[in-house]
């Protein structure tokens, strides 16, 4: 294990044990003096062992029998009350511990969602979707195993090994050195094997992921898979990927199966060394180095001789637990991996409430009345109120996704209240990236964005988006009824509401045919349903929120000529004294567009309306005429 490994172990460690203690700050400790109490117990036998013994072998030197039966006795019933309270700790502990280990991923898994909804877009475009669900369920139940069975396990044999050899130290230093020399080499071996055993299982879990993100990624795509006749390639890229995992899962197991066996004869050996090492001692009279100052004697041997077997087989146990508990900060590792993430930063203080005009000026309100306004404090404590009337200006805007290659170039328009304004151009021409950074789901690198005036980057991005209506090419319902997902848009909208605005977007008649109409339930993102259907959801899901900004990205292109005509009217209704952006291919669907923008490589080369562009015989002309002929 490399030296950056083995910090970042350690420091896993720590965190989940900072963790579970932040948890439960009282059950946590409580459960660990339970756990300690009930190793100690665990090694108290052979203390009463080592008493029964010199009291036998007293009696037989003396010949006086009289009192051993009561001594013993009296041993024995102390010995038996340990038993029994340790056996109370043992319930105590394992019951908290259950209570731990569920309250603690529940927490956990509450926050890594909690978390994943304050994650900006990019993370989400840039990580595969199966390896994220892997922290919930792989990394979640390797970190479960970890907290409520080897972590126990392991610290009871370890505060076992410790009690125990402090005994044999107490009892006699010349075996114990002898124990020692057995322990010295295990932990040599254990490093070994140990070692290589967790860079492997932190391997495992990382290929698990990918392997799970592959999965994610075709069962999305099986469609495609089998339209194009991918499925032996598709086999193929799986069986690769799954042999890696196979790879890293059976060395990592290879090295901590070895572990095992190996500790367990050379415990067996040690136990024989012990043993003779015990008779010599006997036979040539060597003085005893003790605590105690009891002399080498068969009552300090025999006893040494049961320890050195549970000293051995406690340090065995704990191998045992270097699988789970590797694999666990593996997972750990991972958790807090992505509740490390960059939360969206957002440094907005411009928010939208409900106004209304009095006197010609505009205030807050509490009620709603339709009309909106931007609340903008100032830095000597004054507030003023700008009424959202849908104004968006970008000027000058430079983007790229990555530093060194932008995307848009010098980008900049108008959009006043109530016009329609459309991009069009080729697959990678920057219009969807330009809807990308209203919503800012992407901060501009140079130039600026204006909202009614007020630079964008001041606007709270909860209080911006609330405020745009958005309609994607990918749909994305969800489980749920009907109306349950119309009304996603406006979570406090009435069923009328709901159902005027599924009437506006041409919704209405497909869904009072479905079973049990507003109250069909959908789920797997709405696969009962044709995609046109599911897009005019989608439609309908933004025309309850009744936004004064619409961004339509490609809303009609999953609908067919006789359905994308209903929706046109429905669309027209819905546009109407709104600012409007459209994409689209189907170039028909813009014609009735204020002005068209013509983007190219990140560049608007044209700007106009379809009349003006249509004159000027360039880029659009030649996309037009094309697309007329092929319809």
């Amino acid at each position: 294990m490399t030296m950056k490994s083995r910090a970042v172990k350690k420091g896993t460690t720590l965190r989940v044990i900072k963790t579970l203690l932040g948890f439960y700050p009282i059950m946590m400790p409580a459960t660990i003096i339970c756990i300690i109490f009930s190793a100690i117990v665990g090694a108290i036998p052979a203390i009463f062992m080592q008493n029964v013994i010199a009291v036998v072998e007293r009696s037989w030197q003396s010949g006086d029998w009289n009192s051993v039966s009561k001594e013993i006795f009296s041993f024995v019933m102390l010995l038996a009350t340990f038993y029994v309270l340790s056996l109370l700790s043992s319930l105590a502990f394992n019951q908290m511990m259950a209570f731990i280990t569920q309250g603690s991923l529940k927490k956990l898994r509450e926050k890594m969602f909690s978390g994943m909804q304050d994650l900006p877009v990019k993370y989400f475009d840039t990580h595969n979707h199966g390896d994220i669900m892997s922290h919930y369920t792989n990394d979640i139940d390797t970190l479960r195993q970890m907290i409520s069975q080897s972590f126990p396990q392991l610290m009871i044999s370890t505060i076992t090994v410790c009690t125990v050899f402090s005994i044999m130290v107490y009892f006699c230093l010349w075996l114990a050195l002898v124990v020692l020399a057995g322990v010295a080499i295990m932990l040599i071996i254990t490093k070994k094997i140990g070692g290589n055993s967790a860079r492997y299982f932190f391997r495992q879990q990382d290929s698990l992921g990918r392997e799970e993100g592959f999965v994610e990624e075709i069962m999305n795509g099986q469609k495609v898979v089998k339209v194009f006749c991918h499925e032996e390639e598709s086999k193929a890229d799986f069986d690769r990927i799954n042999d890696r995992l196979f790879e890293e899962s059976q060395r990592a197991n290879k090295y901590a199966n070895t572990l095992g066996p190996i500790l367990n004869n050379i415990g067996n050996v040690l136990y024989v060394v012990v043993a003779l090492v015990g008779g010599i001692l006997l036979l040539t009279g060597v003085p005893n180095v003790s605590i105690s100052g009891l002399a080498i004697s068969i009552s300090v041997v025999v006893p040494f001789l049961n320890m050195t077997k549970q000293f051995a087989g406690n340090v065995n146990q704990v191998s045992h637990q270097i699988n789970a508990v590797v694999m666990g900060l593996a997972g750990a590792q991972r958790i807090f991996s992505l509740l490390d993430e960059q939360a969206e930063e957002d440094h907005g203080y411009v928010t939208l409430v409900n106004a209304k005009e009095v006197d010609g000026e505009i205030v807050e309100c509490e009620e709603r009345t339709g009309i909106w306004a931007w609340k903008h404090p100032h830095q000597d404590g004054t507030l003023t109120y700008t009424k959202l009337i849908g104004d968006v200006r970008l000027h000058d805007v430079d983007f790229g996704y990555v530093e060194d290659k932008m995307v848009l170039h010098n980008i900049t328009l108008y959009a006043e209240p109530g016009t329609k304004v459309a991009f069009v151009g080729a697959t990678g021409a920057g219009k969807t990236t330009i809807t990308n950074l209203l919503n800012r789901f992407y901060d501009i690198d140079d130039g600026k964005i204006r909202y009614d005036g007020i630079n964008i980057t001041k606007i709270k991005k909860g209080d911006l988006r609330s405020s745009l209506g958005v309609v994607l090419q990918d749909t994305n319902l969800f489980t749920g009824t009907v109306m349950d997902n119309i009304r996603y848009g406006k979570l406090d909208a009435s069923d009328e509401e709901c159902i005027d605005a599924a009437k506006l977007a041409g919704a209405h008649d497909f869904i009072t045919r479905l079973p049990e109409g507003y109250q069909t339930m959908l789920t797997g993102n709405g696969s009962n349903l044709s995609q046109g259907q599911r897009q005019l959801l989608a439609i309908s899901r933004a025309a309850v929120a009744d936004p004064p900004v619409m961004i339509l990205d490609e809303a009609t292109s999953s609908i067919d000529t006789r359905t994308e005509a209903i929706v046109q009217r429905g669309m027209d209704a819905l546009m109407k004294g709104r600012t409007v952006f459209v994409i689209a291919h189907r170039l028909s669907t813009v014609k009735n567009s204020d002005v068209i923008m013509v983007m190219e490589q990140g560049r608007i080369i044209e700007r106009g309306s379809h009349e003006k562009l249509i004159e000027e015989r360039g880029k659009y002309y030649q996309l037009y005429t094309g697309a007329f002929e092929l319809e």
